[in-house]
Parts: C-alpha cells; sequence; structure tokens
C-alpha cells in the first residue's frame, strides 16, 4: 500500500490519531489544531490527505488555500455539510464526508422536538419555575404527517423513528422514488403543494444554491397554522426573516432550530426570546463517541485509498452530498 502524508485536522489531534494508528500505525500523521496553521503544514509536509473538522466554524475557515495546495488530492470531513468548502474541482480533488455516524442522534434530535411540541414541553416548564398548577392537556404525534426534506441518512433515519412513532412521512428528494419507510416520495418541484399538508417539517438537505432560502415566505405562507419546522440542515437553508415573521404572527406553531445563519447566534437575536422556539447550539450531532465513529470510517477509507479502490461517501459537488 501506498503511504500518503495524513494530516488530522481537530480541536483534539492527539487522540485523533491514537484511533488512526491503531489501523495505520506505519503512516507519516501530523496534528493540527487550529485554522491558521492548517496550509502551512500541508505545505511542509506536501500531505495529500486531511481528515477536518470544521471544529471553529465557518468564518476564518482556510478554503482558498487549502484547495490551492498542490500536493492534496483527499480532504475527509469529519462531519457531514462540506458548504466550507464549495466550490471545488472533483477532477484535481476528492471530498468525502461522514455522513451516517450522527443520522441516528439527530433522528432522535428530530423526534424529540415533535415529541416537546406535542406535550407542550416548554409551557409546562415556565409553569414548574413558577410553581403554577394549572390546565393542561398533551397531543399525540400518531396520525400527525412529517415532512422531510432531503432523504440522505438523516432523513431517513428520522423516517424510521418516525413511522414507528405512529406518523405518516413525506420525502422530498432530488430524484424521487419509492423510498423504505417514507409513504410518499416527490421532487423539490412539488414543495407548493406539500407544504400545507404537514404537521411537522424536518430540513435536513445541504447547503447550495439550489436550496439557499429554500423554506422562505411562500413557504411560511403555505403551512398550517400548527406546523412546526425543525432545522438540522445549515444555516442559510431557512429564509430567517421570513421565519421570524411567521412565529411573530402565529403563522406556524413553532421551530425547533439547531443552526442559523450567523453562529454563534448573537445574544442580541430576537429568536432567544421567542416562547415558541427551541434553540440548540449545531449540537444536533453531538454525542459521546461522535468523534471516534467518525475517525473510524476515515480509517476504513484511507485503506481504501492506500489500495486504490474507490472511496465511501464521495461528495459530488454540484448535488452537494
Amino acid at each position: 500500500m501506498n503511504s500518503p502524508v495524513v494530516i488530522l485536522h481537530t480541536d483534539q489531534p492527539g487522540p485523533a490519531r491514537d484511533v488512526l494508528v491503531l489501523s495505520h500505525p506505519d503512516l507519516d500523521v501530523h496534528g493540527c489544531s487550529n485554522y491558521e496553521g492548517l496550509v502551512p503544514l500541508v505545505e511542509k509536509t506536501g500531505a495529500e490527505v486531511v481528515y477536518s473538522v470544521r471544529f471553529a466554524g465557518t468564518p476564518g475557515f482556510p478554503r482558498p488555500g487549502l484547495l490551492a495546495c498542490p500536493s492534496l488530492r483527499w480532504i475527509s470531513v469529519g462531519g457531514s455539510g462540506t458548504d466550507h468548502l464549495h466550490p471545488w474541482n472533483p477532477t484535481r480533488l476528492t471530498i468525502t464526508n461522514a455522513a451516517g455516524v450522527a443520522a441516528g442522534m439527530m433522528a432522535e434530535y428530530a423526534l424529540g422536538a415533535m415529541l416537546s411540541f406535542s406535550l407542550g414541553l416548554r409551557g409546562f416548564g415556565r409553569a414548574q419555575a413558577e410553581h403554577r398548577w394549572s390546565a393542561g392537556k398533551v397531543e399525540p404525534v400518531a396520525g400527525r404527517s412529517l415532512l422531510i426534506l432531503g432523504l440522505g441518512k438523516t432523513g431517513l433515519a428520522t423516517a424510521r423513528l418516525a413511522r414507528a412513532a405512529g406518523l405518516r412521512t413525506i420525502g422530498v428528494r432530488a430524484r424521487p422514488g419509492a423510498t423504505p419507510e417514507v409513504d410518499e416520495v416527490h421532487g423539490i418541484e412539488a414543495l407548493p403543494s406539500l407544504w400545507g399538508r404537514a404537521n411537522f417539517i424536518l430540513c435536513c438537505v445541504p447547503l447550495l444554491e439550489t436550496t439557499r432560502g429554500l423554506v422562505g415566505a411562500d413557504a411560511f405562507a403555505a403551512m398550517k397554522p400548527s406546523a412546526v419546522l425543525i432545522d438540522v440542515s445549515r444555516g442559510g437553508v431557512v429564509d430567517e426573516s421570513a421565519l421570524l415573521a411567521a412565529l411573530r404572527t402565529q403563522r406556524i406553531k413553532g421551530a425547533a432550530l439547531d443552526v442559523f445563519a450567523t453562529e454563534p447566534l448573537p445574544a442580541s437575536h430576537p429568536l432567544w426570546d421567542m416562547e415558541n422556539v427551541i434553540i440548540t447550539p449545531h449540537c444536533s450531532s453531538v454525542y459521546e463517541g461522535w468523534d471516534t465513529r467518525s475517525l473510524e470510517m476515515f480509517s476504513r477509507n484511507l485503506t481504501r485509498y492506500r489500495r486504490g479502490e474507490a472511496l465511501d461517501n464521495i461528495v459530488d459537488p454540484v448535488r452537494g452530498y
């Protein structure tokens, strides 16, 4: 097998190296725990392969310099999103991701958000904080409809949980066709007729020019007043101004948001103070052991790379997955 120079670009390259050397003890491996040092290290070592986690967000990520490094052949993204690298030339550089590593966890997040709204947990929590006993009621999710934007690994994992919970699932994907666990599958052009059918809408598409602002004013105007939006995609897919307007006027019931156009979400942002919004800090894919599973996936792919075999999870820069 060939022996490429590999860089582990994470906030904790030491533990990452410990995982990698279990399967590749002979490799020349370097660690980098910041953004500013990545390109100089690639240039100094002549690295062919970079495993990279976007651990400090997108601003400041050294995309232009990294993609220009002549020795680089493969970037393995430790998460699922690759929008911070767009665009790239796939004839010169291969980009893979770790799609699937957190699919189950993100599906549980989505189901948890649906249950939180159907059970009214935020309202009960406020009453508890005030030591106030008041009449209340809960609602089932069984028999409701879930519209899933994007039937990748996260969308499919959520569809499985949703079906088990008794929801009807409606999926939207670029290439529609019969899909296990999904009751209906449509192309993106069908969205205008689908918004109004859903009690819950899960957004888990990549951020591309074709998906930027996908959930906008027209979408919110067509949704049910009882609809809940759950966003685990990327900031920019949902038009935040349109979302704020829909929430303020109670055009929709609420939203569970894990991603935002600006991250961290500024302390002055009006979303923080909205009672019908759940805010989480882009953590729906972060669970104990995710980083080890991602590195193990990279290690298996690295074996393929060293053998000259086709890699798994190659991302098409046009489709975004």
